[in-house]
């Protein structure tokens, strides 16, 4: 079935690669939500859609939820829990039910050892207001919600032109240290297509062997 997926976030660099997979893999149609359209380039008018709009704006955000299918999320923001917040709320009132979410590696304090220890002092593990501490209050909102929600967890982020990957869930240790963007693309293009195997869970992805103290670029 054709659906009409709303992408919150399309000009990110995560959701660049989330859309090719889609138009390759499928038929969908894509609704490509941004502040910033003059950033999208090469736009498909038979499969895709560009709104411009504010996801802490409700009016905006409620009127392109109203005509999705789906929502993928691809937000960086340090109001990320008020976009979470509005984000389930549109999504409840409209009887949209399924939506994919990119958070951080380290939100629930799963990543083990010297590499935990080093991601928790970059990005603030274990305070309130830091970039783990916002992005896990936007976590537990969707959590809470009734929605079947995927969450995905990205190790550090390359641009490596490839496609591997390999997950673990939530309550399993972190694997890895780094994965390439495309890998999280084709992933969120996966759920998309496929959700019942993913519906209300929360996945690590991560590149296999790439273990360390830190990303091999660091």
């Amino acid at each position: 079935m054709t659906k009409q997926v709303l992408i919150l976030g399309a000009t990110g660099q995560i959701a660049g690669h989330a859309i090719n997979a889609l138009l390759k893999k499928g038929e969908d149609h894509l609704l490509l939500y941004t502040r910033h359209p003059q950033n999208l380039k090469n736009i498909d008018e038979t499969r895709e859609t560009v709104i411009k709009g504010d996801t802490l704006k409700m009016d905006e955000l409620g009127a392109a939820v109203a005509k999705a299918d789906a929502v993928y999320a691809n937000l960086r923001n340090p109001e990320i829990k008020q976009q979470a917040e509005n984000i389930v709320k549109a999504m409840d009132e409209h009887g949209v039910k399924q939506l994919v979410w990119i958070s951080s590696i380290g939100v629930y304090d799963e990543v083990p050892g010297k590499f935990g220890e080093w991601n928790n002092a970059e990005l603030g593990g274990g305070q309130k207001d830091s970039y783990l501490g916002t992005y896990r209050s936007a976590a537990d909102v969707i959590t809470a919600s009734d929605l079947d929600f995927t969450i995905i967890r990205p190790a550090w982020l390359t641009n490596k032109d490839e496609v591997d990957y390999e997950t673990t869930e939530r309550g399993e240790a972190f694997k890895g240290t780094e994965v390439s963007r495309k890998s999280i693309g084709d992933f969120v293009a996966k759920i998309i297509d496929n959700p019942a195997p993913y519906a209300r869970k929360d996945f690590g992805v991560n590149k296999p062997h790439t273990d360390g103290d830190k990303p091999s670029w660091m």
